[in-house]
C-alpha cells in the first residue's frame, strides 16, 4: 500500500439519476451546508426542464441545517431513516469509486487530488449502463 504522512482533502459531491443514466458532481475543499447548496445548484441545472428531482439524503449534517438549507425549487430532499445506508444508492457509487479509482493512491498535490476526483467521476458517468446497474433498485423504480 502506498503511504504518505501528508494530508489534504477534497470532497466529491455527486448525484446520479439511474432512469436517465446521468450524474452531476462538484468537488469542494470542505463539507458543510454551503458546499451542499453548491451541489444542489449543480444538480438543479441537470434536471430536465419541467420536471422535478427527488434527492435521497442520509443524515449527514450538511444535508440538513434545521430547515435553513436553500434547496432549488425543482428538487425535493428525501431524508432516509437513521442508520440505513443500504437505502441510499449513492453509497454504492462511493464504494465503486473508492474500489476502482480512488484507493491506495498518493497524489503529489491538491490539484492532483482534484483531477483524480474529476477523472473518477468522468469514468463513472461515461458508462450509462454502469450508472443504471449501480443506482437502480427495483423498489425505487416508478412506472408512469
Amino acid at each position: 500500500m502506498a503511504r504518505d504522512n501528508r494530508h489534504d482533502f477534497a470532497y466529491l459531491f455527486g448525484a446520479i439519476c439511474p432512469g436517465r443514466a446521468v450524474g452531476a458532481a462538484i468537488t469542494m475543499p470542505s463539507v458543510n451546508a454551503e458546499a451542499m447548496e453548491e451541489h444542489l445548484a449543480e444538480i438543479s441545472t441537470q434536471v430536465t426542464p419541467g420536471t422535478h428531482a427527488v434527492l435521497v439524503c442520509d443524515g449527514a449534517g450538511w444535508h440538513q441545517t434545521g430547515g435553513k438549507l436553500r434547496v432549488p425549487s425543482n428538487i425535493t430532499l428525501l431524508p432516509l431513516p437513521p442508520y440505513s445506508p443500504e437505502l441510499n444508492p449513492m453509497e454504492n457509487v462511493w464504494e465503486f469509486l473508492r474500489a476502482n479509482k480512488l484507493c491506495a493512491l498518493v497524489w503529489d498535490s491538491y490539484e492532483a487530488i482534484i483531477d483524480a476526483c474529476k477523472d473518477a467521476w468522468a469514468f463513472l458517468i461515461s458508462d450509462p449502463d454502469r450508472i443504471r446497474s449501480i443506482g437502480a433498485r427495483n423498489w425505487t423504480c416508478l412506472n408512469p
